[in-house]
């Protein structure tokens, strides 16, 4: 079995290291209309770009999102080429602000449709994509009835503007080893891009969970959820110490800060010692 301790890279800060990162989590309410998603975002990718932010992350299912994923999902799924991530390359290019989003991508043979991550850089580029692990099955979910796992996992890791941005879907946080693996690819931030669902202790499992990643390997989260009422909302950020430096409530907002990357380069060298 394949250790999940946690791991801590090599502290010595990189000479291309940024002092900070402008972000913004754009917490949205995603629904069952692929086309008035793609307003919500656009509209949120300009008003990130108008406060100055370089990266901004959506959350799961960004694309097309119901209160429990069924059928309609494979209809709508596209290839990572396809309009809707063509309209991401067109609003990141010209914005010039990169972006990570939930879309339902299309599986090449035809079976049940893959739920992805996608990270299109500032000049429109696909950078990544990070194809969800663990799928939601339990409390009366089955996602895997409709979602395909990913079938090689690994770990997704992209350089923005110099800074390694590493990707987890929701689910994907209760299991350690993704952690590790993001970690050991040298993330500085993790986009933790979800759709939380309501329930009793979901709020504190959310932000326990998140926190928990944050400690362990020394790294920023920028956790973004769907909003109210499919989802809990709840967006935050973390630090290489597992404090919250910024948070949401469960309605739709965006959250813009800037995280300033030379710390995690400095935590990890002090845990070092």
């Amino acid at each position: 079995m394949p250790s999940t301790r946690p791991h801590r890279p090599s502290p010595r800060p990189r000479a291309d290291a940024l002092a900070a990162v402008r972000l913004t989590l754009a917490q949205i309410d995603s629904d069952a209309d692929a086309a008035r998603n793609l307003r919500r975002i656009g509209a949120a990718v300009e008003r990130a770009a108008a406060a100055g932010s370089t990266l901004v992350v959506f959350p799961e299912y960004a694309m097309y999102e119901k209160h429990a994923v069924d059928a309609t999902f494979a209809e709508v799924a596209e290839p990572v080429d396809g309009e809707f991530c063509s309209a991401l390359s067109a609003l990141a290019s010209s914005h010039r602000v990169a972006i990570v989003a939930g879309i339902v991508e299309q599986h090449p043979d035809g079976d049940r449709p893959f739920n992805t991550l996608v990270v299109i850089g500032r000049d429109g580029r696909l950078l990544g994509r990070h194809r969800k692990i663990h799928l939601y099955d339990a409390y009366g979910f089955h996602e895997s009835a409709w979602i395909s796992p990913a079938e090689h996992p690994e770990p997704t890791v992209v350089e923005v503007d110099g800074v390694r941005v590493g990707l987890m879907t929701c689910s994907d946080v209760r299991h350690s080893e993704l952690g590790v693996a993001l970690a050991k690819a040298g993330a500085e931030i993790v986009a933790l891009c979800a759709s939380w669902v309501p329930g009793e202790h979901k709020l504190d499992q959310w932000r326990v969970l998140a926190r928990a990643r944050a400690i362990e390997h020394l790294y920023f989260v920028a956790a973004v959820s769907q909003a109210a009422p499919i989802s809990i909302g709840s967006s935050l950020v973390v630090d290489p110490m597992g404090e919250v430096i910024a948070s949401l409530d469960e309605e739709p907002a965006l959250l813009t800060l800037d995280v300033d990357i030379t710390e995690v380069a400095a935590r990890r060298a002090a845990a070092a010692r």
